[in-house]
């Protein structure tokens, strides 16, 4: 089975030359700084793409390699030693509760982890991977050269992106160029500089074998930058560059079945992890745009061909929640968002993904596409002034057996049963007093209904663009539903979504 990892192995044992120590030193707690930007050297032209027959790239490497570090970051681990003798009285009478008590207690145990990272202005800051420093109680940075070592200070991490900037008391230090991320082609070369299981600094060269990876699963927020030069635990943080020396990337993580490199690495965008950086120095924390919409998660060929769509690029809205940017601008569920501020909007992640690193307060303008029934679609411009994430979204209710009193619905939703949204099913459900519709009971695993998606706990919002606010309405509306495809809106865990029954297929 395939299996996502992190390049860096939080505790580097004896599999790898005995990294993880104990170490018996003075902790101190880290700090945080905010205030102005530092001074960055940015270079934001694309690469010159038309050279061939090169031969080396040890003049690139002596450029940025030195803007490369070592960082040890060191935890304190606390174990109960495995002694389950004392979990039984018998025992207990013989040995005594005060050698009970001892051997029970949790040891201390300090470990070292090994991750790298690029210094980004000759004052000090350094970008690297949250998981790198994530939980230290000190961190070391160490050179490439000169042996020279610091103790850094956390100023900001963000583990939704994987990110996070240090701070070392230094002046004069080898900056990295940063380029610009959004230049990059699949094909170009790239080189991943780090220092792999402590064997020094390493560099080893690939091409970008991939841009805008999404829905991997390893950050909050996807956007990788997939390239096939080898990436190994101790890389992450350390540099992504392109063939001339610029950072494009910061390393992450790598898709392995092993746990060591097989071709498949990721790194965090520079752009990206630029955004984040400056967020943090100046503010301390990361703040993100946000609209107040859910998403569909993808649109398939039964909804663009639903909402006369001309293609399934962009971003569709399946709800808007009242009193939110989205719902004043007015933004409304089956629109497509096809372009943020003139850049095309692909998909839901990648809307997400551009919205969160705006900040809040900026209006942004959207370019929409919206569903005329079986006219063609209209496209509208809308401004939205971006509020504030919100910390702590709606959290996902436990799905449990809903109410016995249901009614059925037949005809196009044949095998669904449904039942109104009385105080005991919000309750169980954990579904918001705004949200209105008939909560599915029940669906017959063989249905058309099940097929497409359709499941317990759902709530059925509309049926072909007609509001659901009962059972009744529900049983109405689909008997109602005579076409070859039915759309239901519904709700499903704090969102709203759009599902495309076929009632073609006989079952």
């Amino acid at each position: 089975m395939k299996r996502i990892s992190r390049p860096l192995v939080g505790l580097i044992g004896a599999a790898l030359g005995g990294l993880a120590v104990f170490v018996s030193l003075q902790f101190t707690l880290l700090g945080r700084e905010t205030g102005t930007l530092p001074r960055f050297n940015i270079q934001d032209t694309p690469i010159d793409r038309e050279t061939h027959g090169v031969t080396s790239y040890a003049s690139i490497i002596k450029r940025a390699a030195p803007s490369v570090v070592n960082i040890y970051s060191t935890r304190t681990l606390r174990e109960r030693p495995m002694t389950p003798f004392f979990d039984d009285p018998f025992f207990r009478r013989f040995f005594g509760p005060d050698q009970d008590e001892g051997n029970r207690r949790p040891r201390a145990m300090k470990t070292q982890s090994l991750g790298s990272g690029v210094i980004v202005s000759s004052d000090g800051y350094i970008l690297t991977a949250n998981h790198v420093v994530e939980g230290a109680e000190e961190i070391k940075v160490a050179l490439a050269t000169g042996g020279r070592e610091f103790i850094a200070k956390v100023i900001g991490a963000d583990p939704a992106t994987d990110v996070a900037v240090l701070k070392v008391a230094a002046a004069d230090l080898p900056a990295v160029t940063i380029a610009d991320s959004d230049k990059l082609e699949v094909g170009d070369v790239v080189l991943a500089i780090g220092n792999p299981f402590n064997v020094g600094q390493t560099v080893t060269m690939g091409i970008v074998s991939a841009l805008g990876r999404t829905s991997l699963d390893i950050n909050q927020y996807d956007d990788f930058i997939q390239t096939d030069a080898a990436i190994n635990p101790g890389n992450s943080g350390g540099a992504l560059v392109d063939a001339e020396g610029r950072l494009v990337g910061i390393n992450t993580a790598i898709y392995s079945r092993n746990g060591g490199y097989q071709g498949v690495g990721f790194a965090v965008p520079v752009n990206l992890a630029r955004s984040v950086m400056e967020r943090l120095i100046k503010f301390g924390k990361v703040t993100r745009g946000y609209l107040g919409i859910s998403l569909q998660s993808e649109i398939t060929e039964d909804l663009r061909q639903e909402f006369n769509l001309p293609d399934a690029s962009g971003a569709m809205v399946g709800g808007v929640s009242p009193n939110t940017p989205a719902a004043k601008a007015g933004l409304e569920s089956g629109d497509v968002i096809r372009e943020v501020d003139g850049k095309k909007i692909a998909d839901s992640q990648q809307l997400r993904l551009t919205i969160s690193q705006t900040s809040p307060g900026t209006t942004v303008v959207l370019t929409v596409l919206r569903s005329q029934a079986v006219r063609k679609p209209v496209s509208k411009t809308l401004s939205v002034v971006l509020g504030t994430l919100p910390a702590d979204l709606e959290s996902r209710g436990d799905r449990t057996s809903p109410s016995d009193e249901s009614a059925p619905a037949q005809d196009s939703l044949d095998g669904v049963e449904v039942t109104d949204l009385d105080a005991q099913v919000r309750r169980q459900f954990h579904i918001p007093g705004n949200v209105r519709g008939a909560l599915v009971s029940k669906v017959d695993e063989d249905s058309n209904s099940a097929e497409a998606g359709l499941r317990q706990g759902d709530v059925l919002q509309e049926i072909d663009r007609q509001a659901v606010n009962n059972a009744d309405d529900a049983v109405g509306l689909s008997k109602k539903a005579k076409g070859d495809r039915v759309l239901l809106r519904i709700w499903r865990e704090g969102g709203s979504s759009y599902i495309v029954v076929n009632n073609r297929k006989e079952k």
